[in-house]
């Protein structure tokens, strides 16, 4: 049987010029442009996202994921001198660690990359406060290790670790980059994301102080990115894809200002997909828009139907990826390919570092 357009995984593919993925932020952080689609006509309105304010429903709610990125790329060596990279994908407020002799230990899952695939029971050293062993592994190279630590652990990784780049950002982490790849809003407390939340890398604070200024108002959920995020679905049909489950939090604060925004028809914009995931996906696992903390893998798709959100502020996404489905869901697969096309014409920079789509 032939499988439908919009559920085909080739239809949300597109031709992408390697010059078109940003390599490097733009100078200011709100120095990006963005592309406004109005779903009611289809129209696009290219612009600067500093008139983001222009565009933005008066009285709309923005919510935004605060979840920080951790420099979780790390470098140690085996006992016998081999050079081993670890990424940690496990979220450090989600971990459970207790104390022996001075020493913490923690169950986390991660990536292990090395010359020679490491073996369960291999120990990585980092430094002399700071070592796991291979515990057991699981699919596409992630295992379960066992973190052995001495002092803060976030301090660790904040001295050790590299900024994890997306893959397409062909060039090592730099000093910048520990400032550029984090929102200005993100939460010390809630370290634990392996990639940034690409939307919201575009506000400063003084855009902040301004939508405060205009009465729009404004909320925060918690989504600890995965490595995930980057991960191609594979399946031919899409509604055969299984997506990766992510941790998010939904405050009470939160929730009651969704309830209130929609009780009052007042439109939820969400910053960025993480956002609109953590918010579609709280309502389907509590039931109802009310605080939630916990696991979801909702895989938002064509034929779905948003109950939470009306509109989305994003970047530009990779061809075939969960996240440009998830847009399509909410536009209309064909209008967002058609808005590609257009930012391609008009040389809209792409990915992570690139310009932003205002979706209404």
């Amino acid at each position: 049987m032939e499988i439908p357009e919009d559920y085909r995984l080739s239809s949300y593919d597109y031709d992408l010029p390697e010059d078109r993925i940003a390599q490097e932020p733009a100078k200011q952080r709100d120095g990006s442009r963005l592309l406004v689609l109005d779903r009611k006509d289809r129209s696009l309105t290219p612009t600067r996202f500093t008139d983001l304010l222009d565009f933005l429903p008066k009285d709309c709610l923005l919510v935004a994921n605060n979840s920080r990125v951790i420099p979780a790329r790390v470098f140690g060596h085996k006992a016998t001198g081999g050079q081993v990279e670890f990424l940690l994908l496990t979220p450090l407020p989600l971990m459970k660690a207790v104390e022996e002799g001075g020493w913490f230990m923690a169950e986390a899952e991660g990536l292990l990359r090395a010359s020679k695939g490491p073996k369960p029971g291999t120990i990585v050293s980092f430094s002399d406060d700071f070592h796991l062993t291979a515990v057991e592994a699981s699919e596409f190279g992630r295992w379960k290790v066992e973190l052995r630590w001495k002092g803060d652990l976030k301090a660790l990784f904040d001295a050790l670790g590299h900024l994890p780049l997306p893959p397409y950002i062909k060039r090592p982490d730099g000093k910048a980059d520990r400032e550029r790849y984090q929102t200005t809003y993100s939460d010390t407390s809630r370290t634990g994301s392996v990639a940034a939340p690409t939307a919201g890398l575009h506000f400063t604070p003084e855009l902040r102080e301004q939508i405060r200024a205009r009465g729009i108002e404004w909320a925060e959920v918690t989504l600890y990115v995965g490595y995930g995020t980057f991960s191609p679905v594979r399946c031919p049909d899409i509604r055969d894809h299984r997506m990766h489950a992510e941790y998010i939090e939904v405050s009470d604060a939160t929730a009651e200002a969704v309830r209130r925004a929609k009780a009052e028809g007042r439109p939820v914009i969400a910053v960025g997909t993480t956002s609109a995931r953590t918010l579609e996906g709280m309502l389907r696992e509590a039931g109802s828009i009310r605080p939630f903390h916990g696991e979801t893998d909702i895989f938002i798709s064509p034929g779905y139907t948003f109950g939470v959100v009306d509109g989305i502020l994003t970047n530009f996404h990779l061809p075939e990826s969960s996240l440009i489905i998830m847009i399509s869901a909410l536009a209309g697969r064909k209008t967002i390919l058609d808005a590609y096309a257009f930012a391609l014409e008009n040389n809209f920079r792409f990915f992570s570092y690139g310009d932003a789509m205002l979706i209404l």
